[in-house]
């Protein structure tokens, strides 16, 4: 690895915010982290003895009574594993934070093992037993909770077995997640006499300075390829890993256990994969070729596929404007949504600048309905910074919503948890563009939105394609990185069109994108989201009566709905493949708007 201390980019913005970690511990040596330990470890105890091997003899309410105190403990032990991630994400890696996220994922690990036995012995029950219990109110308030619990039945094991898996996490998956993690963030790529870190180069690959874009892609592309036998091994082992497991689980193939999770049907994924594939020629292909005309070649080298177009000022927003710009736009919707938000930039609940050691990207965590959710950014001052800021408060407010379910009702199943950060960034970008009159400036705007929107869209779908492919053909043997290497490009070369060159280094990209580590088959959420999106910002357009107070019961309703509920206030079906096509061709309307202005 090329490790060396990173220096902040120039154009860093000033006075960003970070976070104040304090609404859930004080430290790492907070006492009350100590006591919810030791609270956690005697309730678990305590719930076992009193319920483990007889639920089946329990009524309704008994039953009912058992999932709340089963859902404050897990409140207690989400709290202290919230506070372990969100510490560890602000530098993972220092030594010291990545030792006491291990330790807190081990001890709640150890204290979650004595309360494994209750959801095995809810799926034990049968569906005529359960039925008569449902009886109660008490239990009834969670019948969503079992509903999606029981979805995995036929896929649980004997409790011995569940118990060693759940055991084993820790230094199974996690620790290789960890590795990943770690890896990743001590990686230093020299540029210009300057060391970056993985989000200060990446940052570079949008530059207006073609030559700073294309030194960032072979500095990233050689210092990955430098550290290839980690990843592939990171790579190999996680995927038979799933394997294994998915085997002993008897699930069909790769993505089966990523779509009950998110409450989606195997067809209707597929439906999505299908119609997005089969849009790859109206969409990416057709948009790259126009870009490369505009920048006046014959095709694109990868550093140019998010260059700024030429007449694009590359103006910066301050981090107060930024704020104004989305709060305003999700006002102009909804002045409910814009007071939730507000209380992101009114408390410490955002850390925003770039450091050394940070996690890169973005990404909201929803800690635990007594709390609240963090934003985690990497804010740099650009377009696009401000539209994930849109995306990150986005999730923010749902979360928000959905706390009012509690701790086990409040989490929406992955497809839905894009929504609305989606729906934030299109207001954003709407109201944006609405308050443009420079015709130059508006065909700038929306060509970085029809960007936003592949990457979303195409390439999201295609990395979902390059985990399919790598996850099957790990069945046959350990891969080399070689062999992933041609996967990823075959499947980059089919998404993006011919438009776009890839030089070989480019074959090593694959390796620092975090969710094929952190969530298998996760990619496709953001596809399913930006089309549903679409289709739901079309019928907001178009006038739908009720549409926001419509919107705002989609999002409290947390977990407690799945899609085909959810969307039907809106006159959408997920499971018609006509619908998927019509969020498509808000992308295709964009590309065509785009080519009367050229």
């Amino acid at each position: 690895m090329t490790h060396a201390a990173a220096q902040p980019a120039a154009d860093q913005p000033a006075d960003l915010p970070e976070w104040d970690l304090s609404d859930l511990y004080r430290s790492t040596d907070d006492p009350e982290l100590a006591t919810d330990l030791k609270t956690a470890e005697a309730e678990a105890k305590a719930f076992a003895g009193r319920h483990q091997g007889r639920l089946a003899g329990m009524d309704g309410d008994a039953v009912g009574e058992a999932v709340a105190e089963y859902e404050r403990l897990s409140e207690r032990l989400g709290r202290i594993m919230s506070f372990a991630q969100l510490h560890y994400s602000g530098n993972v890696a220092d030594p010291a934070r990545g030792r006491f996220y291990q330790s807190m994922q081990e001890r709640v690990t150890d204290i979650s093992t004595h309360t494994l036995f209750f959801t095995l012995e809810l799926n034990r029950l049968s569906d005529d037993v359960l039925a008569e219990k449902l009886r109660s109110p008490k239990l009834a308030h969670y019948q969503p909770w079992l509903r999606d619990l029981r979805v995995f039945r036929d896929h649980q094991l004997s409790d011995d077995l569940e118990h060693l898996l759940h055991e084993k996490e820790v230094t199974g998956r996690a620790s290789w997640t960890r590795l990943f993690d770690e890896t990743l963030a001590d990686l230093r790529f020299p540029i210009d006499g300057k060391s970056l870190t993985v989000t200060e180069t990446l940052n570079l690959m949008s530059d207006k300075d073609r030559d700073k874009r294309r030194k960032a892609g072979q500095a990233l592309g050689a210092v990955l390829g430098d550290n290839l036998r980690t990843f592939a091994l990171v790579t190999n082992v996680l995927a038979k890993d799933k394997e294994i497991e998915d085997k002993w689980r008897r699930y069909p193939h790769p993505a089966s256990a990523r779509n009950l999770s998110n409450q989606v049907e195997d067809e209707v994924v597929d439906a999505l994969v299908q119609a997005v594939k089969g849009a790859y020629d109206q969409l990416a292909h057709r948009y790259y070729a126009l870009k490369a005309g505009w920048l006046g070649v014959d095709v694109l080298d990868y550093w140019d596929r998010n260059a700024p177009l030429p007449e694009d000022a590359d103006r910066r927003f301050a981090w107060s404007e930024a704020r104004d710009v989305v709060l305003n736009a999700y006002a102009s919707f909804s002045p409910a949504l814009a007071d939730i938000g507000r209380r992101f930039f009114d408390s410490a609940w955002i850390d925003a600048p770039p450091r050394p050691g940070k996690a890169s990207g973005a990404f909201a965590h929803p800690t635990v309905p007594s709390a609240h959710p963090y934003l985690l950014l990497n804010y740099m001052g650009k377009t696009r910074d401000v539209m994930t800021l849109a995306h990150e408060l986005g999730h923010g407010v749902h979360q928000v919503l959905a706390a009012e379910q509690g701790a086990l009702l409040a989490d929406t199943p992955l497809t839905l948890a894009e929504t609305a950060s989606v729906f934030g960034e299109m207001m954003t970008f709407r109201a944006m563009l609405d308050a443009e009159d420079d015709p130059r400036r508006r065909r700038v705007m929306l060509a970085s939105k029809v960007e936003d929107m592949l990457n979303t869209v195409v390439r999201q779908i295609a990395f979902y394609d390059f985990e399919r492919r790598v996850h099957e053909e790990r069945r046959q043997g350990e891969l080399a990185a070689e062999t992933i290497g041609d996967i990823w490009l075959a499947v980059q070369g089919e998404s993006l069109g011919p438009a776009i060159r890839f030089h070989d280094e480019y074959r090593h990209f694959w390796a620092y994108i975090p969710h094929f580590v952190h969530s298998p088959f996760y990619v496709y959420a953001y596809a399913f989201g930006d089309c549903l999106v679409n289709s739901l910002y079309d019928a907001y357009r178009k006038g739908l009566p009720g549409f926001e107070g419509k919107y705002l019961d989609m999002l409290r309703a947390g977990g407690t709905l799945r899609h085909k509920e959810l969307l039907a206030p809106f006159g959408l079906d997920a499971g018609d493949p006509a619908f998927w096509r019509r969020g498509l061709d808000v992308v295709v309307g964009f590309i065509d708007e785009l080519e009367r202005m050229a």
